[in-house]
């Protein structure tokens, strides 16, 4: 494969992906993105109770599923940064020409923060999981096949 042709597909790759992180780390129903950080608990509280209810979880487990929560909130937040995220990827078409330098700085912060904070939502993750009997394991396979949400059925 030609050098020039290898950097074009990485450099896509690299674009695709801070498209894709920028773009998810907001809610875009309702202004989620400028939510307050109670709101955001508050939404995290209810989405643990219909979990929680949908499974039939022991108060252990219910334990682990909040800490889990709060693990994936503490990773979006890390990796949304302080700022605007849609505005400074916005920032990178201001110009006569992709500022590809801070493109690159963007995907090089975005994948830093994934890599540092990966490891304890994974931890979570796999606390909440194993903590299941196999009835609710079986449960959340049928849930993620479905690709519904737990609160529609």
């Amino acid at each position: 494969m030609k050098p020039w042709f290898k950097r074009s597909l990485f450099g896509l790759a690299g674009a695709a992906l801070v498209a894709g992180s920028l773009t998810g780390c907001g809610y875009r129903h309702g202004g989620w993105h400028n939510a307050s950080e109670q709101d955001r608990a508050e939404f995290r509280a209810r989405m643990v109770e219909r979990v929680s209810s949908k499974l039939e979880l022991d108060a252990t487990q219910k334990a682990k599923l909040a800490a889990l929560s709060e693990k994936i909130q503490a990773q979006r937040a890390a990796l949304r940064g302080g700022g605007d995220p849609r505005a400074e990827f916005r920032s990178l078409f201001a110009g006569a020409k992709l500022d590809q330098e801070r493109a690159k700085k963007l995907v090089e912060d975005k994948t830093a923060a994934i890599q540092a904070g990966s490891p304890e939502v994974i931890a979570a993750a796999a606390d909440f999981f194993d903590s299941l009997n196999p009835e609710q394991q079986q449960r959340v396979r049928d849930f993620m096949d479905r690709g519904r949400r737990w609160g529609r059925g």
